[in-house]
């Protein structure tokens, strides 16, 4: 069908064109008429370099309408090609990132304390210092402000001072804070050793808790 289709635009193209391929002819043939008079009498070295500049000329010709062209098309699509390989690249990039920072927020979803009047990261805190620790090292413990985070999460924070804690006592803090039932991390951490005693140390450290808004 496709096939019967280009007969037919061929054929009627060809019945378009032989009118003007007529008159053309009609025209020039009177000119290659003279064109190959005087080529005929010319001497055996001027028909020689007639024909090597006629070969020169097509060569030309060749060159610059038919080569020149081909290759030009061919570096277009080197280039083409090679944008959209770059295209694909960032693409592959873009991909992976959304699928980390889709993990990400899933993890942190997952790592969530529950947002209710029941839940007091300060209550919790304590509780956990005060068995691990002992009330005595506790210097101070300060409620933070919530914090309203972007994606409905909240993040409770607690600022806490450990005083004259030896290396074991501070390990086993820390311990106990990554190892609540509660997701708790620590933002902030500064120690400081004490100077009558060099082998005990004040702390001040920022617990926080994220919790997702219902």
């Amino acid at each position: 069908m496709f096939r019967e289709r280009l007969e037919r635009l061929r054929a009627r193209l060809i019945a378009l064109i032989m009118p003007y391929l007529g008159q053309i002819s009609r025209r020039i043939d009177p000119l290659l008429g003279q064109a190959r008079g005087r080529y005929q009498k010319f001497e055996p070295r001027e028909r020689l370099l007639v024909r090597i500049a006629a070969g020169l000329f097509g060569a030309f010709i060749l060159y610059n309408v038919v080569y020149l062209p081909i290759v030009g098309i061919g570096a277009g699509l080197n280039d083409k090609i090679e944008q959209r390989q770059r295209d694909l690249s960032s693409i592959r990039r873009l991909a992976a990132n959304y699928a980390a920072l889709k993990g990400d927020l899933a993890s942190a979803e997952h790592r969530t304390v529950p947002d209710n009047r029941d839940f007091s990261l300060f209550s919790v805190l304590e509780a956990s210092l005060t068995s691990s620790l002992g009330h005595d090292k506790i210097a101070s413990i300060t409620p933070g402000s919530d914090r309203k985070l972007t994606d409905g999460f909240t993040e409770h924070s607690v600022q806490l001072k450990l005083q004259n804690v030896d290396l074991a006592q501070l390990v086993g803090a820390l311990y106990a804070i990554g190892s609540m039932s509660q997701p708790v991390g620590i933002s902030a951490l500064r120690i400081q050793r004490r100077s009558e005693n060099t082998h005990a140390y004040d702390v001040d450290l920022t617990c926080i808790a994220l919790a997702r808004n219902a």
